[in-house]
């Protein structure tokens, strides 16, 4: 294996001012706050590796990149995990072989200029976020992702891996922040997303982009108040936007969000085929979702979604897998709680996103409030009811596990991978697993040059085909 550290002409150009520091103690044994301790700490270096050992066979026909983003605070220290600048954490496979594996932060103006939040006129800057949530590709383009700002750009091809392009606001007809968890219809190739807005109304837009990355819709959708809205549902037929109890207060230090059971719960309902027409609106117990699984429409034209939920926004409270089926008809959602299992960052095969989708799965890991959490994947039949599960081992913990496709049959064949770490060797690990076959050993374990801190989310991004 070889490494070097990102540096020489071809590199992105190193952060500017002080060098990073660590955070103050405030005592003589100050202890650094959770999201900062363990592997939940960033790491302070950006780093290139090639050649890396593999226990096991890395699939030949996986090629392309593993790329997961996260919080990786440049200066060492955060206010909350939600915080810390984005870090993008990539592997490339190609011929049965892990290539190189590098890290880059995300140079939003952010990073590059200092916490600029408005203009010289006072206008909200919106350039101006961390991109450290998601990244996806869609119309040639990957993009980092923070929910509260523009999508930052990045350069995949070879020669330039994850170095940063810019902002990109869809040849500026983007005029709002973009969720981290756009969905891209496997039927028609467009990109849903919206945006919210935490101080002034309109406080949820929402936006289609045709399959070329053309942004040609954007209509706002009428909320009561500023809520927290991470994520929503795409069907064949619908998108569905939920308006949950997480209200923004910018009077709360850190994370500005409340828990206010009073504002109510509901799902919101919109055509695809009427973009700009009535959002129907249907009440649901309180809760909180992160992160929806799948979502499609039934025999019965009743719309069924799965989500990862929380009865509540506390930080001892516990995800589990529910259903909500909504009938448009009768006018009422019925909630189902599938398992008593608690799992975080729900996936499917993105080819069947608002389909139908057999199996899905979720990750058991620790949060900065959760302490130590066995580590394992969970894989449900959402048809049967069944699932299976695999446990890594004692301080062996994954991360978001993205599927990657064997062959090009929606549904079929192909693997979970997701970054591991183990806490006795303080390293980290690729791992890939048989998708339909969970419970055996991983397929390979690509043995990375040092560890990979927790983060959120990323995709297998395959190279183009032609």
């Amino acid at each position: 294996m070889t490494t070097n550290n990102s540096t020489g002409p071809t590199a992105p150009a190193a952060p500017t001012g002080p060098a990073p520091t660590a955070p103050a103690l405030t005592g003589p044994a100050a202890a650094p706050a959770p999201h900062l301790a363990g592997n939940f700490a960033p790491v302070t270096e950006e780093l290139t590796a090639h050649e890396l050992p593999v226990t096991g066979a890395v699939p030949p026909e996986l090629t392309g990149w593993y790329l997961r983003n996260g919080p990786n605070p440049r200066d060492a220290d955060s206010a909350h995990w939600f915080f810390g600048d984005g870090m993008v954490h990539g592997v490339r496979l190609e011929g049965g072989k892990a290539v190189s594996y590098r890290n880059r932060w995300v140079r939003t103006s952010t990073f590059t200029d200092g916490a600029r939040i408005r203009d010289e006129q006072g206008n909200r800057d919106l350039t101006a976020g961390v991109a450290n949530t998601h990244v996806v590709r869609h119309a040639g383009r990957t993009l980092a992702l923070v929910e509260s700002s523009f999508p930052y750009e990045l350069d995949c091809w070879p020669g330039h891996e994850l170095e940063t392009v810019g902002p990109h606001d869809f040849a500026g007809r983007l005029t709002t922040a973009m969720t981290a968890h756009p969905k891209t219809c496997p039927t028609t190739g467009e990109l849903h997303f919206f945006g919210y807005a935490a101080e002034t109304p309109p406080y949820l837009t929402y936006h289609r982009a045709d399959a070329d990355g053309t942004l040609v819709v954007s209509r706002p959708v009428d909320v009561p108040g500023p809520t927290m809205m991470h994520d929503f549902h795409l069907t064949a037929g619908h998108v569905v936007f939920m308006d949950l109890p997480v209200v923004y207060n910018r009077r709360v230090p850190g994370m500005p969000f409340v828990w206010d059971p009073e504002y109510g719960a509901r799902l919101g309902v919109l055509r695809r085929d009427d973009p700009y027409g009535t959002v129907r609106w249907f009440s649901i117990d309180p809760c909180y979702v992160f992160h929806s699984m799948n979502a499609y429409e039934d025999a019965q034209g009743r719309i069924v979604l799965y989500v990862s939920r929380y009865p509540d926004f506390e930080p001892a409270s516990v995800p589990t897998l529910w259903r909500w089926t909504v009938d448009l008809v009768a006018g009422k959602v019925a909630e189902e709680q599938i398992d008593d299992q608690p799992g975080e960052f729900p996936r499917v095969d993105d080819r069947l996103a608002g389909l139908d989708a057999r199996f899905g799965h979720l990750t058991c890991a620790e949060s900065p409030d959760s302490g130590p959490v066995p580590g394992a994947l969970i894989r449900y039949d959402l048809h049967t009811g069944t699932s299976v599960r695999h446990d890594f081992g004692p301080g062996r913990t994954p991360g978001e596990a993205a599927f990657a496709p064997a062959d090009d049959r929606p549904g079929g064949p192909g693997w979970l991978i997701t970054y591991v770490y183990d806490a006795a060797k303080d390293t980290s690990d690729l791992v890939i697993l048989d998708a339909e076959d969970i419970s055996a050993g991983p397929v390979a374990a690509v043995h990375l040059p040092r560890r990979v801190p927790y983060g959120f989310h990323g995709n297998w991004i395959p190279d183009p085909v032609g």
